[in-house]
């Protein structure tokens, strides 16, 4: 691919205005970054654009934003030297120039003004280092002075300087580049990747919510097991997700052995990820056996247990959210949910599937009783063609009695058909043990069968039960 001029990739008006307001302000000014590195992926370019300039980038787009249509307003980030125009649906954020040293305890740079040079210096990758020139003379040059393009033919990622310097400095760029590969399907360089293993400490000096990004990205990408098997190879992944580290091995006693089920899990969270971008359910992907570690039993007579490890798993969930700083919400709850019923569709998947079973899967799952299923399919590992094919057309059954009980008697997120407060009118109660005992009744009886789910079979059935409770009805 020719390094001369690539005039197609910045044809959009807003470049040459920014190329002409800089020449004005007797600035040199270039766009930077993914926006060039997608342009040569031939991707669909991202909306974000990064300017750079040899001067002041604050000023820059106070001025490009003054004669663009509507005035749109600045967002300032003094702090960084940054500022940010969004001008139709493109986002443009404008930086000077700079160089950069850092402190051993922090990732946060001491920024000093320098040349274009010394701006690429400081990007992560030699991918992300490519420039092109907005100049008049010089308009869709490309700067590449690390040989990103190279890179980029290649797949390779590579830093622009010293890879343990690169990463001690400034620690998230392990987790990028273990992004990168990941989404891009690139190779880390092998220096690289070895500079990643001896500064994996270093990362305990990011914040967890900037680690949590790049874990959602690797998670969103179409091949995760990629990224998490580059964390656990570099020693990343100890550091950040203990949990799941420790369900890597097999053990043999009695020439019995277990799976492994570390790499099962990566193959369940690759399985999801071709048939959802749910990110929260690629979570519980990743998380459905966690508990399986601290359950592990041996027993003479059966072999491996892993008993109650859903309930386990689901309460180390919460564990997990708190200490990475992720939200603790309905998002946190729905994650919990699928871990603790990550088994009862298998269960039923390989016993006859009665309707009393599916009601109650489908009452406890509720909304979420699809997604349920998705991430029981994507748990089928096994390489048996035979019990594939098995455990899938049972897994088609079970959707199936889904869609008929569902029909026909609307369980899911059903409430009994008669409230506490008519219990307490017919039979003339304050509030009262007795109540939740009917109701509870109710809700059993339906989800057994033995009466359908309308309001006038739940009300005889409330009678009767009443009446075998001492309770004498006085309003009907």
């Amino acid at each position: 691919m020719t390094r001369e001029l690539h005039k197609e990739a910045i044809q959009h008006p807003i470049f040459k205005l920014i190329g002409e307001t800089a020449e004005a302000l007797g600035m040199d000014a270039y766009v930077i970054g993914g926006y060039v590195r997608d342009y040569f992926l031939e991707r669909n370019s991202k909306k974000d654009i990064d300017i750079v300039t040899v001067g002041s980038g604050i000023q820059l787009a106070k001025s490009v934003a003054s004669k663009l249509e509507g005035k749109p307003q600045v967002s300032i980030f003094k702090n960084f030297g940054t500022a940010m125009i969004k001008y139709q649906d493109i986002e443009l954020e404008f930086v000077g120039a700079r160089k950069e040293s850092y402190h051993r305890d922090s990732r946060k740079p001491i920024v000093e003004d320098g040349t274009l040079q010394d701006d690429q210096n400081r990007r992560d990758f030699t991918i992300n280092a490519m420039a092109l020139a907005l100049d008049k003379a010089n308009f869709g040059k490309l700067l590449d002075p690390f040989n990103g393009l190279d890179a980029l033919e290649n797949k390779i990622i590579k830093t622009p300087l010293e890879p343990g310097i690169t990463y001690s400095d400034d620690p998230l760029r392990m987790m990028r580049a273990i992004r990168f590969a990941t989404q891009l399907d690139f190779t880390i360089e092998l220096k690289s990747l070895q500079a990643i293993t001896e500064n994996k400490d270093r990362i305990k000096i990011v914040s967890k919510e900037r680690i949590v990004d790049e874990l959602h990205k690797i998670l969103m990408s179409k091949k995760p097991s990629v990224g998490f098997a580059l964390l656990h190879q570099t020693g990343l992944l100890p550091l950040i997700l203990p949990e799941l580290t420790a369900l890597q091995g097999i053990e043999e006693v009695e020439g019995q052995r277990h799976k492994d089920n570390f790499w099962h899990t990566l193959e369940v969270a690759d399985n999801i990820s071709e048939t959802t971008d749910n990110l929260w359910l690629r979570w519980a992907a990743l998380l459905h056996d966690i508990g399986k570690a601290p359950t592990k039993r041996f027993h003479k007579k059966i072999g491996w247990t892993f008993h109650s490890h859903e309930f386990v798993g689901s309460k180390m969930v919460y564990k997990l959210f708190k200490r990475l700083r992720m939200p603790l919400n309905d998002k946190m709850k729905f994650v919990q949910k699928m871990v603790l019923m990550s088994s009862r569709p298998i269960i039923l998947a390989e016993d006859h599937v009665t309707d009393s079973a599916v009601r109650r899967l489908v009452f406890d799952a509720g909304e979420y009783v699809d997604d349920l299923m998705t991430l029981c399919e994507a748990d089928i590992t096994t390489k048996n063609p035979r019990k594939q094919k098995k455990y899938k057309n049972n897994f088609k059954i079970v959707r199936q009695k889904i869609v008929e009980v569902e029909e026909r008697d609307r369980i899911r997120n059903f409430q009994p058909p008669v409230t506490g407060e008519e219990i307490m009118e017919v039979f003339n109660l304050k509030p009262s043990k007795e109540i939740g005992i009917i109701k509870e009744a109710i809700k059993e009886a339906i989800l057994e069968g033995e009466i359908p789910n309308d309001h006038d079979a739940a009300f005889q059935f409330m009678l009767e039960k009443g009446k075998a409770l001492g309770l004498t009805p006085v309003s009907l």
